[in-house]
C-alpha cells in the first residue's frame, strides 16, 4: 500500500488539470500558432508559464486505483501487477488465469 499523502497529492494534482485545461489548451494553441504576432505569443507563453506548475498533465502520475502503487501499471486495467495477480486468484478479474509451473 502506498503513502496516503503520495496518493492524495496526486489526486490533487488530477483536479488541477482538470481545472487549467482549457486555459491551457487556449494558451498553448496561441503560443504555437505561427500567424500570430510574436509579442501576443510571447505574452500567452509568459501566461502560461504562470500558471500552476502541478496544471500540467505531466506530472500526474499512473497509480493503481488498489493499492496505490505506482510502478508496473497496466493502463488498461488500471492497476498494478501485484493487485492484478490478487484479484484473478480470487478470481474477480473474468478472463484471467494465473499460471504456476
Amino acid at each position: 500500500m502506498a503513502k496516503i499523502s503520495a496518493v492524495e497529492k496526486n489526486k490533487r494534482r488530477e483536479r488541477m488539470v482538470k481545472k487549467y485545461a482549457n486555459r491551457r489548451a487556449r494558451l498553448k494553441a496561441v503560443v504555437m500558432d505561427q500567424s500570430v504576432s510574436l509579442e501576443e505569443r510571447f505574452k500567452a507563453s509568459v501566461q502560461l508559464a504562470e500558471l500552476p506548475r502541478n496544471s500540467t498533465k505531466v506530472r500526474v502520475r499512473n497509480r493503481c486505483e488498489v493499492s496505490g502503487r505506482p510502478r508496473a501499471y497496466y493502463r488498461k486495467l488500471k492497476m498494478s501487477r501485484i493487485a492484478l495477480r490478487e484479484l484473478g486468484s480470487l478470481g474477480y478479474v473474468p478472463g484471467l488465469v494465473k499460471s504456476s509451473w
